[in-house]
């Protein structure tokens, strides 16, 4: 899926498999996608530890195109984020390293072809 005219971004850093920072302090949920949790109950570290530094790979460093949709209960943009024209959280899904939380399937365009 290609975006147009997107507003971009650059990526400082990556806390988990699905949250990511902005070089300017925006904190960024990756919308219709979820990963393994680090901590917590329900805490998997090693799958999330690998799609951390899988999502590192894709975006830190790199300026990204971002759809901004909506702010979450914890105050962190939900948003789709693009690399060269290619959907992050559609690449995440199909290497394995996340899967499209359906809740929420809605709000990217890419869901309804999986």
């Amino acid at each position: 899926m290609l975006f147009a005219a997107l507003a971009s971004v650059v990526i400082a850093t990556c806390y988990d498999g699905d949250t990511c920072t902005t070089t300017t302090g925006e904190r960024v949920r990756l919308a219709c996608i979820d990963t393994s949790e680090l901590q917590g109950k329900r805490a998997d570290p090693i799958t999330a530890i690998e799609a951390r530094d899988h999502l590192r790979s894709l975006v830190v460093g790199r300026t990204v195109g971002i759809r901004r949709i909506t702010t979450d209960r914890y105050g962190r943009t939900v948003a789709e984020l693009s690399v060269d024209g290619s959907n992050v959280q559609q690449q995440l899904v199909v290497s394995g390293h996340a899967d499209i939380y359906w809740k929420y399937a809605h709000q990217c365009s890419w869901t309804e072809d999986q």
